[in-house]
């Protein structure tokens, strides 16, 4: 799949302006969400404006909320869950939380990579996780795979966050499933003989580190590169305009299987008293217009075809993604973190 910058303008301004039909009385959907409120909830007030269904709404830690759901079992008042990460929605579908759900509207919009093959899950929007470099010490041809970065060229020079974060155990879940388990130990094991520091700190903290010189290279989620640019606060913004963008694993480089995505994604619970809602929640998340307020406002990339980026994450260029189903990275996650372990991946 290929990542465009190319915005179909006309489509989007058609989707929003579509006409509004409010329905009276016509239910509810309770949704739990590791989304903070404020990257959600004006979708869910423009839901609820335009088909007249409340969504009493519950946010928290992906982890906490994932518990919370065990603890109360079929007595859960929850519909519907959404989170981030693939390994996140997978570990909810093997706690048994998660149910089967069919829809034409989600097997349209959203592609099968970004969808659990057997209809637990289904992916709203597209965070990649790339390389970044120190614009003034790192020219973008010495680059050219997550594989390389083992090499020993960049002993010293990389920063990158706690294996305990799903974000890098699914980055090295994609990776056995390209090269297998052993090359990927080798990998990982040249991985951390290569860090510039002991992991720690979130993606920004990475991006701040390589902008300080503390390293050269980091591996993190774009959308937190684009917030950083977008904010003001110059103690994000400056640092994050010292960094650039390094799109691994292209055609022509290594297997070009394409650059490492994840999701965010929903799922409707086992517990749901309030299926049909639920689904109909998910049905709007994946709209144009929907897709196009993610793009913009949270600075993921639309999981929907035809809808583009932000301005911001338009400036980095088109990409190809690697159509690694994404239900392999839960499955494969209790080997990525075993293996990260024996490479002493902090």
């Amino acid at each position: 799949m290929q990542v465009s910058s190319l915005l179909p303008a006309l489509a989007i301004a058609s989707a929003l302006a579509a006409p509004v039909t409010v329905q009276a009385d016509a239910g509810e959907v309770n949704l739990y969400s590791a989304r903070k409120e404020a990257l959600i909830k004006p979708l869910l007030d423009r839901f609820t404006e335009e088909t007249g269904i409340k969504v009493n709404l519950v946010t928290g830690d992906a982890d906490a909320l994932l518990q919370r759901l065990k603890s109360e079992g079929d007595n859960s008042p929850a519909d519907l869950l959404l989170t981030v990460d693939a390994g996140n929605l997978y570990r909810a579908k093997a706690a048994g939380l998660t149910q089967p759900l069919s829809s034409d509207a989600l097997a349209a919009a959203v592609p099968d990579t970004y969808r659990d093959p057997e209809g637990h899950w289904v992916g709203l929007s597209l965070r990649a996780r790339p390389i970044m470099y120190a614009k003034d010490r790192v020219e973008p041809a010495a680059l050219s795979t997550y594989e390389d970065l083992a090499d020993p060229q960049w002993k010293g020079r990389i920063c990158i966050r706690s294996s305990s974060n799903v974000y890098n155990q699914s980055l090295v879940a994609s990776i056995i499933a390209a090269d297998g388990a052993d090359a990927a130990e080798e990998w990982a094991t040249g991985l951390v003989a290569n860090m510039a520091r002991p992991p720690e700190g979130g993606d920004r903290d990475q991006i701040k580190a390589v902008a300080a010189g503390q390293c050269d290279l980091a591996v993190a989620n774009t959308y937190y590169l684009a917030g950083m640019l977008k904010s003001d606060d110059p103690g994000e913004r400056d640092p994050a305009q010292k960094v650039a963008v390094f799109w691994p694993n292209q055609p022509g480089q290594g297997d070009g299987r394409g650059t490492h995505v994840n999701v965010s994604g929903g799922a409707v619970l086992k517990s749901a008293k309030n299926k049909e809602t639920a689904v109909k929640l998910l049905e709007f998340l994946v709209t144009p217009d929907s897709q196009a307020w993610y793009a913009e406002t949270n600075g993921e990339y639309p999981v929907r075809d035809g809808v583009a980026p932000s301005t911001v994450l338009a400036e980095w260029g088109t990409f190809e993604a690697d159509d690694l189903n994404l239900a392999e990275l839960g499955e494969r996650n209790a080997e990525a973190v075993k293996l990260m372990d024996r490479a002493g991946w902090k």
